[in-house]
């Protein structure tokens, strides 16, 4: 250890790596082979021995770690931009220091994949780079906050998705499903001229009735009959597959299998096509069983899949979501809640806006992966699980959805969660609350009580004392920009606690023009004055928009939710403040990073020396350009 700057920040970083299940040794290894390969390997090029900070390995590879106390010796180029091998830089610089150490290794072992790390700065504020080296190449990676992405659990599939560039087959499956989405898009309303609001409901009848071919049904049955027509077949098992999910109350599944009926009532959807030779009932059935029905049945995913079709049909019709009156929230956010509210085996989830169901599945799938017995994972499906959903097209779709995932005994409901009374919610032992609320529905004094903070006010009031929440609204809904919206951020902190605020990413609902956030509370208990409320900056998560993809995950995106969750749960306590800011509130405060963000990180000279450059070619500038008078200079004094 150089200093004792540079020994924190090894301590630092040996934290982080045993934090991710990774066992380096500190400027020594036990390993023969890589004694005998670093006996003449010093930085300084001497021919003399040389170490590494922290040397491990994972698997089959070999992590090489080098530390430096300034930020600014992070990484020496030469004239070409590559990572410079000349004894200063190996020598003075973290990552050549790394990349020395790995070329050596690997000509004098037998040792092939190496990831070198290059570490700089302190705890507090640093910058860690790692490569990948080979016999045959360096591959630049992208800057982490954690090792998590090579820890034994993930180092190979990091190394096959950001080394190799090999599409994980999860993301390959979700990409193949979005694709066929689109298509079956374009057979609804080319074969069935079916509307947005329609698309999803003859998906999901469709699905229901898929669900009873282990009971009977085959696709061989729809024949097309003008007497007992293909759409009264699948309605008839549709009936069947509600009551065989075991669906209640009978109001229930009433309701649901209402919201079916233009399967068998719309004449285009069972009338023989030409082209087709076949209706488009049996057309679409055949389509969903072969290309979405095994997906769905097979998958063990969070992932909210009728979800991806609703916003694929909402995307190639045209729309933004808003004349649906609903923004579709992702998977990776919905499963993000799970980990923000430390969702436990008993808890009982309660979504007030279930929408199609994505936080009602992504919950159910945390708490199933919880259970450690099939009675209590019976007992998570029927008593563990609630939710409310205004609209009967998407309760149909909500409840088809859970039914897919083998829970019929949900309890959803179809009903208008402003007009319920909140002690008889909670009686049913509320722990968790998940919520995306309506939008932009306030747009007066007479529709004040739809606000977004109106309808987080009262699903606070839902969860019994010491539960937590987290809801996803717009950015705008922390500020209070109107007197009741203030009126009602000082009322939630006199009942319940806030704990913390991230701002997200702007394209987190891509394509609807929704810049969102999260925040999570703590019901029941009155905001503490002296409590200091995380407020946190994640608008870089590791998701990127790529043409015609959409919102996609990058190799960085683990490693940015990790980071997330440790500042979040207090394992990282002295984050830099461009990311996360701890501070007491009040209600006419903006609830907001942005609001509360200072600069906590000491100017450097050279940051000094390049503002000052700055401003001199600034001033150059406007004299020569005829307006040297904004600095006192007069014309003829130049």
């Amino acid at each position: 250890m150089t200093d004792n700057h540079e020994s924190n920040f090894d301590i630092y970083v040996h934290k982080l790596l045993t934090d991710s299940g990774i066992n380096a040794e500190y400027q020594h290894t036990s390993i023969t082979e890589l004694q005998n390969a670093l006996s003449a390997a010093s930085k300084s090029q001497t021919g003399e021995r040389g170490m590494p900070d922290f040397i491990a390995t994972v698997g089959e590879f070999l992590l090489i770690i080098e530390d430096k106390a300034d930020r600014d010796k992070l990484c020496l180029r030469d004239n070409d931009g590559k990572i410079s091998q000349d004894v200063k830089a190996t020598k003075d610089y973290a990552l050549n220091g790394a990349l020395w150490y790995a070329r050596k290794i690997l000509e004098r072992s037998t040792y092939t994949k190496i990831f070198a790390f290059g570490n700089a700065g302190n705890p507090k504020h640093h910058t860690m780079k790692p490569i990948f080296v080979d016999a045959d190449k360096i591959i630049e990676l992208a800057e982490i906050e954690t090792f998590g992405n090579f820890s034994p659990e993930n180092i190979d599939a990091y190394y096959h998705s950001a080394v190799c560039k090999e599409t994980p087959p999860q993301e390959i499956q979700q990409a193949e499903l979005r694709d066929k989405a689109k298509t079956l898009h374009e057979h609804l309303r080319n074969y069935g001229q079916l509307g947005d609001k329609e698309k999803p409901l003859v998906v999901s009848a469709i699905l229901l009735a898929l669900m009873e071919q282990a009971h009977g049904f085959k696709l061989e049955s729809l024949t097309g009959d003008d007497v007992h027509t293909d759409g009264e077949i699948l309605y008839d098992y549709i009936e069947k597959s509600l009551k065989r999910a075991k669906v209640r109350p009978e109001v229930k599944r009433e309701k649901v299998i209402d919201q079916f009926k233009l399967i068998k009532n719309r004449p285009v959807l069972n009338t023989v096509r030409d082209d087709l030779k076949k209706t488009p009932l049996k057309f679409f059935a055949e389509y969903i069983n072969s290309n979405i029905y095994r997906a769905i049945r097979l998958g063990n995913s969070p992932e909210d899949y009728l979800g991806i079709f609703y916003s694929e049909f909402v995307r190639y019709s045209g729309g933004d979501g808003a004349t649906l009156g609903i923004v579709l929230t992702p998977s990776h956010i919905t499963e993000l809640f799970c980990d923000l509210v430390n969702l436990k085996a008993d808890d009982v989830i309660f979504d007030p806006c279930c929408g199609t169901g994505g936080f009602l599945v992504a919950g159910m799938h945390r708490l199933l992966s919880l259970a450690e017995n099939d009675t209590e994972r019976k007992r998570v499906k029927e008593t563990q699980i609630f939710g409310i959903e205004i609209r009967d097209d998407m309760f149909a779709v909500a409840t088809t959805n859970m039914i897919l995932r083998g829970d019929g005994q949900s309890n959803l409901t179809c009903e208008d969660f402003l007009m319920k009374n909140p002690d008889d919610i909670q009686l049913q032992g509320i722990t968790a609350g998940f919520m995306n609320p309506p939008y932009s529905q306030a747009k007066s004094k007479e529709t004040q009580n739809l606000s977004e903070l109106k309808f987080i006010s009262r699903l606070l009031d839902c969860i019994l004392p010491g539960g937590r929440a987290a809801v996803i609204v717009p950015v705008s809904v922390m500020i209070g920009k109107t007197k009741e919206d203030r009126q009602i951020k000082s009322d939630i902190l006199k009942r319940h606690t806030l704990e913390g605020v991230i701002s997200l990413n702007k394209d987190t609902f891509y394509g609807v023009g929704t810049v969102p956030c999260i925040a999570v509370f703590t019901a029941g208990y009155s905001h503490p004055k002296e409590k200091r409320v995380k407020f946190i900056n994640f608008q870089n998560d590791g998701y990127e928009v790529k043409m015609h993809k959409g919102l996609v995950k990058t190799d960085s995106a683990d490693d940015r939710r990790q980071y997330l969750l440790d500042c979040w749960r207090g394992k990282i306590s002295d984050a830099p403040s461009d990311f996360m800011v701890e501070t007491v509130i009040d209600s006419g405060d903006e609830w907001l990073h942005s609001f509360y963000y200072y600069n906590d990180e000491i100017p450097t000279e050279k940051d000094f020396a390049d503002s000052l450059a700055d401003y001199l070619t600034f001033e150059f500038n406007m004299i020569v350009h005829g307006r040297g008078y904004l600095f006192g200079v007069k014309e003829n004094d130049t």
